[in-house]
């Protein structure tokens, strides 16, 4: 798995060494043009088959495909191009050399077969569930990537951990790890994987956290939460957050896990073929006797109103009962006791037979079977009344009455509507999510710890996407998938605003320009169209502001007329498309059903159809469900009443919403205090007891959490969508996770695992990962801050840091690390400055941290080589030190042996005790006094310490209420404003109506008035007629006849414009049969101009992502290029430097000859001194001889004169002493010689290391030959010239290494000839010797005649019997001596022997040598050879780098001036003239003419469609306006907000700091009181040891005193008895004895007005200074008084040698 650093960097394109095999194959690659067929079932390899131009369409290529070899004409946007094979399995996709989506899951695919589930996308991780579970995931894996980089491991989910791991460590920052995917991808097995690493690397102190209790977490989690689907057989069905808190060393303190969205409602219903949660067929399944009769199970309801049946199948029983011994084992791991867990099955079981007793479905409200229900509230501790009562009729005992002014009482609303039922159903989910609760609350309780912690690692696991047609199911999606969908929509909103968003925002800022058009908005219309809020809080009438469908759910619940179809109406109204629209802008759709939508998430490539029937009664509060919590805390039962009273407190506020929110560790107290600000600030605070919003509110929470950290995302992918319902399977555990695996993939036995690549490619699409790794490619992912970068990275730089010193202050950061990165010599493309960091392209900041390691771990070795140097030097003086002492020791020792029996030591040993007594009583006082006064000193301390910490607990409790308050006034000041706003809103709202109505009324009334006045006339004209008729019946005829021709004339003024108007209508219906044939052919136009833009769109995607494809390939060879001149000028300095050494050696070699020279002559000297002292020696052995024989000759005659005795007797002395000084002489001639042997031994290991190390450059410099010719052979020619030189070099060495030990030879055999000298000269002075006894002789004779006394011959006898000895000995030093001598001639010849073996040895050398030169002369053809190669790939690197530079700066050019395709067309064809001139196939440059010829058609007819488009752009700018302003007010309301966040931001910054000086007070009090006592000590230590020192002293001064003046009184008795040889000593006694009187005449004034600290240092140093060694002198006159004593000796012969 692991792979070494090259093979496993995002850059192994880059840096992998290839062969000339795999260079043809690739080469044989690029010229066959291989590309995938994109077609419906996936992709197809297929190879472009070249054809003459015209003989196709435009638009077309013909291509044959690989498998079988059909030709096919195809579009061009059908195909795309493939990459070589080398990239098929390819660790990171951000390497691909073609970037596309079959290129993707081709490498997928090929990696998923070879059951490598692992690949890395840039920062991100994919996994694709396997079919089986792999062997991947031991614990040595785990120990494979501790401590490692990303950049060396090969892709893992322990790689992601490890990496996160690492930046918490680096950084200090929270990090999280987010798993995104479907339902049934792996994403729960992957969060255990991730735990179980962390746990077993990062370890934890004491050993709280183990593998072992992580994995009875789970399986808790496991049997509580999880359940069988239609998508997966063990689906998590809720989300949570597994938090790790790490402390300062890196381990984990403590853990908490936080859940939310369960579904509890699976309990009571839940679709067809899916189950239950697990917990309930484990426990009826393998509940033992005693349990079973406790909760009444041994026999089991034929039908249940929840569906809870105990399963059939013997296997699945087994099975189920086997989960339930290792759930209640792993409850046992984590401490819950057996009366926990019997609670928890009590409710379990109550549960299960509230819904075997069901409830009636007409008439009263009460259960159906009432047995049943008696035994439901046997086991929850109440009566059958209390439970009845707490389920169908509502509040009962006290019950809270919770209703807001804003919703109206909402469980007033609709309580009466409940059926008995749904009441049932609501009590038993209730009790669910108070039991599940409790769990979570258990759990963190075990991994709960007080211990500090740092910071934390989140790992973020929901319910992924659920799709029930994915898995063939022909049914709705429910409301709780819905959630869960939500979730991953906002989750992968998340992913997409960190991806793109956040890395868009931070070039924008940082002045960097990167063209990414193609980048797709996020998924924030299909969020929306789900929660998107009201401005208006607090109305809850049916308004035409768009809201979310949690929104309208709320408000649809609380109208009296509600429904699922106004509902979805409003639904549609807001967020469908209106008609004529396509599918694409829209995400939200009518479906054929009734009661159905479809919503498009992932980007639209997941249309999910949800069902929406019953979706109201989720927005409803039921007050059954309010009341399980009350009826649990009541509970008799006092092992249930016990675990719920306990959390009847404010830990529970968002019981019904987020568990686990209680924690022992500050990070999780912070993490409990973020979520419950979700839920009381803003909307939030209004609408936090409303069901739906409550979703909302969590996953905000959810999200909130996540994004204050650094997320690490990691995609799981599914391989196959088959269903798993055909064997349906509701076990859980570690087994049955597993069987999220095997129901999404198929066996792997044969060969390759199969994938889906419909699913496959969809997934792809709605993660959006190719744009991620498009941007993650093109652009800057890493990035540091100028300081940091130059902080971290200065070590690689130690030239700047010589030239400027290590503390420098920098006053123009981005210089510096312009300077630096100068210095460092990195590709200017590879990196970008921006205005306050430095960015760099992926993999770079890797190189430079591997780099950094490198030379941190030079620079420590060298830190610890010279730390250990000082050790050991000073542990060598410490040894130097313990030597002398210990020689000073022994030499006391010896002398206290010397004056052990003298009578004034024994006085000084008796009298020092009885005088320490009386000043130790002295001493003892006054450190009794002065503990005293500083204990009364420290009282006075602690107390004023107790006084600040009063203080500051004060203060702190202080601190906390005006927190507290400041918080909650923050929130009703929020809540109020909101409600003000809302308030005003409102007002302004109403006042605008009533205007309206205002003006309505005042034009009414206008209206009517006209109206009124018209009614009178009407009425006054028909009365003057009637009148009229009356009275001028005679004047009729007349108005008869007007009245008739006017009827008449209206008459024909219609006729007249009847005909008019259908002149006038027959016109107009002609213009608009014209128009509509105008419009209907503008239409088509226009559908066909959107149908060629969208074309031209995707080409130029194609062509764009084609093109940064080649731009990332040329950089990546420009790179190469430049690593080349790197190394080549690395190995230029390195040549150097090796030139340097070469010289070097010869001086030192030079200088080795001269000392060589100068211990030649040394040695030459002392010989001679030798010989010399031998000859001495020799003639002294003749003197002895010559003696013997007189004293044979004296001991034949009988009288002597006392005379010529004593005359003898002094010739005797006069002889031993001469013998005396010739043994001395002799011993220092021995030394002499060992001295020139140990010169002669250095020489020789002098001359060993020389040669070892002349043979070891002789090895490294063939080695340095040899890579010279592998890595460069432009150098060839120097280095074979350099070598010559060195070759002579050796020759000369070794020619006066030969010089020098022939110079030896002579200088052994000059040795040996002196020796004989010697010999010679010893002989002479044995003749002169025994002339001189001759002389004795005679002078003995004439001796003979005075007659000596037998006394003096007996002397005589005795003298000659010690002269005898004395010669003997003598005679044995001479013999010794001669066999040191021979020795040292055995050890010449060894010399000499192991001279001719280093000769042989280097003329074997000499022969290597000359075959290596031979070999050298035999490979030069060949490097001579890869110079014109190297030198040619030079001269065509020069070029590519040229044409590269011209490709820039077209493209460039490009880019900005977007109509001049002509410079693209131009670009083109440069491209193709360097695909001619790199030896590419003339096909390949005939398509390419083809593409330029159609291009320049294009053109032309792209600039006619262009002007009908900017209309379209005009009203789009009209369009962008309108959104400008309005965020220009959401901006302005969002400033208001941060200056009041800012203000009081600033109150509590001010609270901390008064904090943090109480904190320093008291921290500074306890400093100065440890302070004080370490003083105390000191003093009391020191004063003690000089209390002592100052005792001594003044003894030894007195006595030195007595001892003075008794030995000068002895001096002048005994002067008299003094011999001759004496008198040197007694010199040396009375110089010592005068200067111990000057030294005390000289201190008497002085020693009375030295202090207690001065005295004794004084005293010290003038002892030291006159009287050095004081005890031993003193030991030594006590010898010498105790030998003057004995007169005796005096007359004995060996007295002068005594004395």
């Amino acid at each position: 798995l692991l792979l070494p650093p090259h093979a496993s960097s995002s850059e192994h394109y880059l840096i992998y060494v290839k062969t000339e095999e795999q260079i043809a194959a690739e080469q044989a690659w690029y010229g066959s043009e291989k590309v995938w067929l994109v077609h419906k079932d996936g992709f197809s390899l297929a190879t472009v088959v070249k054809t003459e131009t015209g003989s196709l369409p435009e638009g077309k290529v013909k291509i044959k495909l690989e498998h079988d070899g059909t030709v096919l004409d195809v579009d061009e946007d059908d195909i795309e191009k493939a990459n070589p094979p080398s990239f098929d399995r390819c660790e990171d996709l951000a390497a691909l050399l073609y970037l596309n989506e079959s290129s993707v899951m081709h490498s997928l695919r090929q990696r998923y077969g070879g059951n490598l589930i692992h690949t890395y996308a840039g920062p991100n991780m994919v996994i694709i569930n396997p079919t089986s579970a792999p062997s991947m995931y031991s614990e040595k894996v785990m120990h494979m990537f501790k401590g490692c980089r990303r950049e060396d491991t090969s892709p893992h989910i322990y790689a992601v951990a490890q990496s996160a791991y690492r930046n918490l460590l680096t950084t200090r920052q929270d990090q999280s790890v987010v798993l995104l995917g479907k339902s049934g991808s792996g994403k729960t097995t992957n969060c255990q994987h991730l735990v179980q690493y962390l746990v077993s690397i990062a370890g934890s102190t004491g050993k709280i956290f183990t593998a072992e209790k992580w994995q009875a977490v789970y399986t808790i989690l496991e049997a509580f939460g999880n359940s069988a689907t239609s998508m997966n057989n063990n689906a998590s069905r809720f989300s949570q957050i597994v938090s790790l808190d790490f402390d300062q060393a890196g381990q984990v303190a403590s853990a908490s896990i936080q859940t939310m969205l369960l579904e509890k409602l699976r309990v009571v219903k839940r679709p067809e073929t899916e189950s239950t949660f697990n917990v309930f067929y484990y426990m009826m399944a393998g509940a033992d006797s005693t349990l079973r009769t406790e909760l009444h199970f041994n026999h089991f309801a034929e039908n249940s109103a929840f569906g809870i049946v105990p399963q059939t199948k013997s296997e699945d029983k087994q099975k189920a009962s086997q989960q339930f011994t290792k759930l209640q084992a792993a409850m046992k791991v984590l401490g819950i006791s057996s009366d926990e867990q019997k609670a928890l099955w009590l409710i379990l079981g109550a549960i299960y037979h509230l819904g075997a007793a069901g409830a009636t479905k007409a008439g009263r409200k009460q259960f159906a079977r009432h047995e049943w229900a008696q035994k439901a509230a046997y086991l929850l501790g109440c009566t059958l009344e209390e439970l009845s009562s707490a389920i169908f009729k509502h509040q009962p005992k006290g019950t809270l009455q919770r209703s807001t002014s804003f919703r109206q009482g909402p469980d007033d609303v609709g309580t009466g509507d409940n059926s008995a039922l749904e009441c049932l159903e609501a009590m038993a989910a209730g009790l669910y999510s108070e039991l599940f609760t409790l769990v979570i609350s258990l759990v963190n309780r075990a991994l709960k710890s007080s211990q500090h912690s740092l910071c934390s690692l989140l790992i973020v696991d929901t319910p992924g996407f659920q799709n029930p047609k994915l898995a063939k199911r022909d049914r709705g999606a429910t409301f709780e998938e819905l959630c869960h969908n939500y979730t991953q929509e906002r989750l992968q909103t998340l992913f997409h605003e960190r991806t793109f968003v956040q890395e868009l925002e931070r070039y924008k800022e940082e002045n960097i320009e990167l063209a990414l058009d193609d980048i797709e908005s996020s998924t924030s219309l299909s969020v929306s169209a789900i929660d998107q809020a009201s401005t208006q809080v607090r109305t809850l009438a049916r308004t035409d502001e768009a809201r979310g469908l949690l929104w309208l759910m709320e408000e649809e619940a609380l109208q009296p007329g509600g429904s699922e179809e106004t509902l979805l109406e409003r639904l549609f109204s807001y967020y469908s498309p209106v008609d004529g629209e396509s599918k694409g802008p829209a995400l939200l759709l009518k479906s054929e059903k009734a009661h159905h939508f479809l919503l498009g998430h992932s980007h639209g490539t997941d249309w999910v159809e949800y069902d929406a029937r019953g979706w109201l009664s989720h927005a409803k509060q039921n007050p059954a469900s309010q009341n399980a919590a009350i009826l649990l805390q009541d509970s008799q039962k006092k092992n249930i009443s016990c675990l719920f009273m306990g959390r009847s407190g404010g830990a529970t506020v968002l019981s019904g919403s987020i568990a686990g929110l209680e924690g022992g560790s500050q990070l999780a107290l912070r993490r409990a205090t973020s979520m419950r600000k979700t839920f009381t600030t803003g909307v939030a605070a209004v609408k936090k007891k409303s069901l739906c919003i409550q979703i909302k509110l969590q996953v905000d929470a959810l999200i909130d959490t996540v994004r204050r950290s650094r997320v690490h995302f990691v995609h799981c992918l599914l391989p196959k969508a088959e269903t798993s319902a055909g064997d349906l399977k509701v076990l859980g555990g570690p087994s049955s996770r597993s069987g999220e695996i095997d129901a999404h993939g198929e066996s792997c036995d044969n060969g390759l695992m199969q994938l889906d690549v419909c699913l496959l490619r969809a997934q792809l699409r709605g993660s959006k990962l190719l744009d991620a790794l498009r941007i993650y490619r093109q652009g800057y992912p890493d990035h540091l801050v100028f300081s940091e970068f130059r902080r971290r990275f200065d070590v690689l730089s130690p030239y700047l840091t010589k030239k400027h010193g290590r503390n420098y202050i920098v006053t123009d950061e981005r210089r510096a690390v312009e300077e630096l990165l100068e210095s460092l010599e990195l590709e200017k493309s590879s990196y970008h400055m921006g205005l306050s960091r430095v960015f760099f392209r992926a993999g770079v900041l890797a190189k430079l941290e591997e780099n950094r390691d490198i030379q941190t771990r030079r620079n420590i070795t060298l830190f610890q080589a010279a730390c250990r140097g000082y050790l050991a030097r000073q542990a060598f003086k410490k040894r130097k030190i313990q030597d002398l002492a210990i020689r000073c020791i022994q030499k006391n020792i010896k002398k206290n042996r010397g004056v052990k029996g003298w009578p004034w030591w024994k006085l000084f040993t008796t009298v020092r005790p009885l005088i320490e007594v009386q000043l130790t009583e002295e001493q003892i006082r006054g450190k009794d006094e002065e503990i005293q006064q500083l204990k009364l000193k420290l009282e006075k301390v602690e107390k004023e310490r107790n006084e600040l910490r009063l203080n500051s607990d004060r203060l702190e409790s202080k601190i906390t209420e005006l927190s507290s308050e400041l918080a909650d006034e923050r929130n009703t000041g929020e809540s109020a404003s909101q409600l003000l706003e809302s308030e005003t809103s409102e007002r302004l709202r109403l006042e605008k109506d009533m205007k309206d109505l205002q003006a309505k009324f005042d034009a009414m009334k206008k209206q009517m008035e006209s109206m009124e006045m018209e009614v009178m006339e009407a009425r006054l004209i028909r009365a003057s007629e009637l009148n009229g008729e009356m009275d001028d019946d005679d004047t009729g005829g007349e108005w008869r006849l007007k009245y008739e021709r006017a009827i008449r004339e209206i008459e024909f003024t219609k006729k007249r414009l009847q005909q008019e108007f259908d002149d006038k209508l027959e016109v107009e219906q002609q213009n608009k049969r014209q128009l509509e044939r105008k419009l209907t052919d503008l239409q088509a136009d226009n559908e066909e101009v959107q149908r060629v833009s969208q074309q031209l769109k995707k080409k130029c995607q194609r062509l764009t992502a084609e093109l940064q494809d080649t731009k990332l390939h040329l950089e990546g060879q420009q790179s190469r290029n430049h690593d080349l001149e790197k190394k080549q000028r690395k190995f230029d300095s390195e040549q150097t430097q090796a030139q340097e050494e070469v010289q070097r050696e010869k001086s030192l070699r030079e200088k080795l000859s001269r000392e060589k020279d100068m211990l030649t002559g040394e040695v030459f000297s002392l010989r001679q001194q030798l010989e010399d002292k031998d000859l001495e020696i020799c003639a002294v052995n003749l003197k002895l001889e010559q003696m013997e024989a007189e004293l044979q000759d004296l001991n034949s005659q009988e009288s002597k004169d006392e005379a010529s005795l004593a005359k003898v007797k002094k010739q005797l002395r006069d002889l031993e002493a001469k013998v005396k000084d010739q043994e001395e002489e002799l011993d220092e001639q021995a030394g002499t010689i060992q001295m020139l042997e140990q010169a002669k031994l250095r020489l020789e290991m002098e001359m060993e290391r020389l040669r070892q190390t002349h043979s070891k450059e002789i090895e490294s410099k063939d080695d340095e030959v040899e890579e010279i010719r592998q890595s460069c052979s432009k150098k060839l020619k120097q280095m074979e010239v350099q070598l010559e030189e060195e070759y002579e070099e050796k020759q000369k060495v070794l020619r006066e290494r030969r010089d020098l030990e022939a110079k030896l030879m002579s200088a052994q055999d000059q040795v040996s000839h002196r020796d004989v000298e010697t010999e010679k000269r010893l002989r002479k002075d044995l003749k002169r010797t025994k002339a001189l006894l001759a002389d004795a002789q005679i002078m003995l004779d004439h001796l003979k005649n005075n007659a000596p006394s037998k006394r003096e011959i007996a002397q005589l006898k005795n003298q000659l019997e010690e002269s005898e000895f004395t010669c003997a000995a003598a005679v044995k030093a001479r013999k010794s001596m001669e066999v040191e001598i021979e020795d040292l001639h055995v050890q010449m010849d060894d010399i000499s022997k192991s001279k001719q073996a280093l000769e042989e040895q280097l003329s074997r050398l000499q022969r290597e040598k000359n075959d290596l030169q031979s070999r050298m002369e035999e490979d030069q053809e060949d490097m001579n050879e890869l110079m014109k190669k190297h030198k040619a790939a030079v001269a065509q690197s020069t070029q590519n780098l040229a044409q590269i530079s011209d490709l820039q700066a077209q493209l460039e050019e490009a880019m900005k001036e977007k109509q001049d395709v002509q410079e693209k067309l131009t670009a083109l064809q440069s491209q193709l003239e360097f695909q001619e001139q790199s030896m590419v196939d003339k096909s390949l440059v005939s398509r390419q003419e083809a593409k330029i010829r159609e291009l320049e058609t294009k053109m032309e007819f792209e600039k006619t469609q262009v002007k009908r488009l900017e209309s379209l752009v005009a009203r789009l700018k009209e369009n962008l306006e309108k959104l400008t302003e309005e965020r220009d007010q959401r901006s302005a309301s969002e400033n208001r907000e941060k200056e009041q966040n800012k203000r009081l931001l600033r109150q509590i910054r001010d609270i901390k700091e008064e904090m943090a000086e109480l904190a320093k007070k008291e921290a500074e009090a306890s400093r100065k009181k440890h302070e004080l006592e370490m003083d105390i000590e000191s003093l009391e230590a020191a004063n003690q040891s000089l209390q002592a020192d100052l005792k001594l002293a003044f003894k030894r001064i007195g006595d030195l005193q007595a001892a003075i003046e008794d030995e000068m009184e002895s001096d002048d008795n005994e002067d008299l008895i003094n011999s001759e040889g004496a008198s040197d000593t007694d010199s040396e006694v009375e110089d010592r004895v005068d200067g111990v009187k000057s030294w005390l005449s000289k201190n008497k004034g002085s020693a009375k007005n030295m202090s207690d600290d001065g005295s004794l240092k004084s005293s010290r140093s003038v002892l030291q200074h006159h009287f050095p060694r004081y005890p031993t002198e003193c030991a030594g006159r006590s010898t010498y008084r105790s030998r003057y004593k004995h007169s005796s000796y005096l007359n004995d012969s060996d007295g002068e040698t005594t004395a």
